[in-house]
């Protein structure tokens, strides 16, 4: 069993492990923390690398620990945001175009909870790449599993992960950036983007 937080838009450093996995389980008994991937992935924009955050709403209202699993979203024009950026960033790579209609599912849909976000877009990201995972949801947290892959959503584990090279959209004038969100090497490569993972 290989372990993982659900993240929004998931970094390539996750996939490659999630691609690798012969069974995924989503932790999300542990507590949230802010400012990881949990709620924010990282896309290449004309500027560079650029953020796309869910706003929370209830991290901050709550004494104490909250638990992944409860964290609310607010609904505020986050989705919309998210959206153009995208569309601005990647409306002229090869495979937009070809994802577009099932992605914009994600920012039209009502949501009240940051995990349910976090699983569309893996269903997103499985059904797109054909990947046929399936997945478990814990039911308590683990405190010692075999195969932990949970630091991928810890930010700062950023410089410890290296992806193969791809051509990216703005690459010739910011130079490569390494692991941004799953959804810069879909947008790039297509169905070719498995073969960047094993």
């Amino acid at each position: 069993m290989a372990l993982f937080i659900p993240t929004y838009f998931s970094t390539i450093a996750q996939y490659t492990s999630i691609v690798n996995s012969s069974s995924i389980t989503f932790e999300v008994e542990e507590n949230y923390q802010k400012q990881s991937y949990r709620n924010r992935c990282y896309i290449f924009g004309a500027n560079g690398k650029q953020l796309l955050n869910i706003p929370i709403s209830n991290t901050n209202k709550i004494s104490g620990k909250i638990k992944m699993r409860d964290v609310v979203v607010e609904n505020s024009n986050w989705q919309r945001q998210h959206y153009k950026s995208l569309t601005t960033a990647y409306n002229h790579s090869p495979f937009f175009e070809f994802y577009k209609d099932d992605l914009q599912f994600i920012f039209t849909k009502k949501y009240k909870y940051l995990l349910d976000i976090n699983i569309d877009s893996f269903h997103f990201i499985n059904d797109a790449l054909e990947l046929s995972k399936k997945y478990n949801i814990s039911k308590a947290y683990n405190e010692n599993a075999i195969n932990d892959f949970r630091y991928h959503a810890v930010v700062k584990n950023d410089n410890k992960s290296r992806s193969t090279p791809y051509i990216q959209m703005f690459e010739a004038e910011n130079g490569f950036l390494e692991n941004l969100s799953i959804l810069d090497l879909l947008f790039m490569e297509g169905p070719n983007s498995i073969n960047f993972m094993k």
